[in-house]
């Protein structure tokens, strides 16, 4: 009996281990949320993804999705990973640079778009308008 007691615990032991080994496996191998993040975070979460393009970036430019995502030309649906609009590119341009002047001169240690920290935002600049300076 002692020798079954004992097998029988080693063996929901091992077990154990290995569903929860192959749970974190399976976790890590799960395909990114979002493809081709060349600025924002790889891992960023659909919350904070929205968060950003909704609460920041359409409010601060007045603008929607269309304006920096092209549409599949076969589906017509906006491809979120296509880089075909050129206004995608600046967006991430002025995400960088607005990510450099806040660590440069208001000394914010970790600036992520998106986040409170940040002093100077999209809309510091453009209140509401696709072209602050009239373009």
């Amino acid at each position: 009996m002692k020798i079954n007691r004992k097998f029988s615990t080693i063996l929901l032991l091992t077990a154990t281990v290995l569903i929860m080994a192959s749970a974190t496996i399976s976790r890590s191998t799960d395909p990114p949320l979002y493809v081709n993040l060349k600025v924002l975070p790889k891992d960023i979460s659909s919350k904070d993804m929205q968060k950003i393009m909704v609460d920041d970036f359409e409010d601060a430019l007045g603008v929607s999705c269309n304006f920096c995502h092209a549409a599949d030309k076969t589906t017509g649906l906006l491809d979120y990973a296509s880089d075909a609009k050129p206004e995608k590119e600046i967006a991430r341009q002025m995400m960088r640079t607005t990510i450099g002047i806040n660590k440069k001169f208001f000394k914010v240690k970790h600036p992520i778009i998106g986040t409170d920290a940040l002093t100077v935002t999209c809309n510091t600049c453009h209140n509401g308008v696709a072209f602050p300076d009239g373009h």
